[in-house]
């Protein structure tokens, strides 16, 4: 593999396939790769000669020694479908510029911080929810993560698992998190779409929480067109108003990719 400007090449450590559409892997990482929680980066391979790259929100918190990414395989995709295949020991391009909207900076003090995501849209709220500044700025996490099927629901052992007992952000995590998974497609204690979810106010009552409100609550959208869409509907008919680098306000979603 040739060097690119603008890229580092780093190595790939491990990989998971957690179904036949999601796989995660992990990385190298520069030293002198630096980014926010939330953020993301282009990513890719080398082919014939010239970097495919798209789009990849870093999983892995910005204080972590490797970079972890989460993918779906899209047969035809000319990323995914290459990217699947990797194995152990081979090279990753990772650009150097990590750039995004998801970070909490970019929203104005409250009490309840909401990470709706769906899909692969999980990422960047897997960096967040590691994130000790997360815990200091908010009362309360809801993390809510809308799949097709429970074997999507990747990630979900690390969360109610491995992070209630993390000699860092443990307390944090056992104290201010609740973690909402829900799917679509096969019976499950969750079920349902995000969206219908939060108009019906079902997961409210189930979590014993208010109804969404501009006064307490923040919001961060990753995922899905349809999430973004409806979600931004619904907020703005409520009277949230979309934060961005430089200015904050009441929620923020990420424009630069949806799941493709």
């Amino acid at each position: 593999m040739s060097s690119f400007n603008g890229f580092n090449e780093e190595t790939v450590l491990d990989i998971k396939h957690w179904t036949d559409t999601l796989f995660s892997f992990r990385t190298t990482r520069a030293d002198s790769f630096r980014y926010e929680n939330g953020q993301f980066t282009m990513i890719g391979l080398e082919v014939e000669g010239k970097p495919l790259v798209r789009a990849y929100s870093m999983v892995s918190p910005n204080y972590d020694e490797t970079l972890e990414w989460f993918s779906i395989k899209v047969p035809d995709g000319p990323l995914t479908s290459r990217l699947q295949h990797i194995k152990e020991g081979d090279r990753i391009l990772i650009s150097k510029k990590p750039v995004g909207t998801l970070i909490i900076d970019n929203l104005e003090p409250g009490k309840t911080l909401y990470l709706l995501s769906t899909g692969t849209g999980l990422a960047p709220f897997m960096s967040i929810i590691r994130d000790p500044n997360t815990y200091e700025r908010f009362e309360r996490v809801v993390l809510v993560h809308g799949c097709r099927t429970v074997a999507e629901l990747a990630y979900g052992e690390l969360i109610t698992k491995e992070l209630p007992e993390h000699e860092y952000i443990g307390e944090d995590v056992r104290e201010k998190l609740i973690y909402y998974p829900t799917v679509t497609r096969e019976p499950f204690v969750n079920r349902g779409r995000v969206t219908d979810l939060i108009e019906s106010g079902k997961i409210f009552s189930d979590l014993g929480l208010p109804e969404l409100s501009v006064e307490n609550d923040r919001v961060m959208l990753c995922g899905n067109p349809d999430l973004i869409t409806d979600m931004r509907k619904i907020l703005e008919d409520r009277g949230f108003v979309e934060g961005t680098s430089g200015k904050p306000a009441t929620y923020v979603i990420e424009k630069a990719f949806v799941e493709k």
